[in-house]
């Protein structure tokens, strides 16, 4: 990945200016500062085997800066590279360099960022201009819901309503004091509230922004559609809490969540 950064920066005629870049998740991508002929930008190198370098998530950065409403805080995504070798696929994405820092560098919060009111102000109105948007992706499919709703939170799934979602919308994908929302791989349709299911439920080992969040997005959280969004995510962290750290810490927060929230049917 060192290598495949170094020979982007060469190809593309960009400076690398950080000697530490930043992992993704599982080594796939490798991110960090840069500077072009006219500024300061941001160069993101994705890794995939080259018979899967196509689709969701391939393609969500592009499709994102091609169809969401520029009115929605993100960097821009100047220009894109492709190529293989040895084995790989790559793909450089140079990006609009933001004076915003990562609220958190695990998706689950373990700390109150004291974000401005402002932050808050973006971040409701970004979540209903996206929720508008209208798009043919899928962000989380019907199939999985219905499977794993009743399997990990012992709940039926009912009706779904849906909505345009980001997808992945936790802490580490956030940026402030200004309000910038990273890494759009996953966007497309969800249950309505993912998103805000996903911020709210990742809070709570922060008892006052849980509670922030709550509040700011009540007017999707706390209507009967946003029922599916929360279990749906209830349901990710469970399944998935005896293989990612992270998850595991924040099971038994979830589950107090769903006795207090929700009657289950076991």
């Amino acid at each position: 990945m060192h290598t495949a950064r170094a020979f982007a920066c060469k190809t593309l005629n960009l400076t690398d200016l950080d000697e530490t870049p930043l992992w993704g998740y599982a080594g796939r991508t490798l991110s960090g500062a840069v500077t072009t002929a006219q500024s300061t930008g941001w160069l993101r190198v994705v890794a995939e085997l080259p018979d899967k370098a196509h689709g969701k998530l391939w393609d969500g950065p592009k499709s994102a800066q091609e169809l969401l409403p520029v009115a929605i805080p993100r960097p821009v995504l100047h220009r894109i590279y492709d190529w293989q070798t040895a084995g790989w696929a790559y793909r450089a994405e140079l990006y609009q360099h933001m004076d915003a820092t990562v609220i958190s560098r695990s998706p689950v919060l373990e700390h109150d960022p004291a974000l401005p009111e402002a932050w808050w102000t973006k971040l409701r109105t970004a979540l209903d201009s996206l929720a508008d948007t209208p798009t043919d992706r899928i962000a989380v499919r019907e199939e999985y819901i219905r499977r794993a709703v009743p399997e990990f939170t012992g709940c039926d799934v009912g009706e779904i309503t849906w909505s345009t979602a980001h997808g992945d919308f936790h802490w580490s994908n956030l940026g402030g004091p200004d309000l910038t929302i990273l890494d759009w791989e996953s966007w497309g349709r969800a249950p309505v509230g993912f998103d805000a299911a996903q911020l709210y439920l990742y809070s709570l080992h922060t008892s006052a922004t849980a509670s922030r969040v709550r509040r700011t997005l009540a007017h999707v959280l706390d209507t009967p559609a946003a029922r599916v969004a929360e279990l749906t995510v209830c349901a990710q962290v469970l399944q998935a809490a005896d293989r990612t750290p992270f998850y595991r810490d924040l099971a038994g927060p979830v589950k107090e969540y769903l006795d207090a929230a929700y009657e289950r049917t076991r």
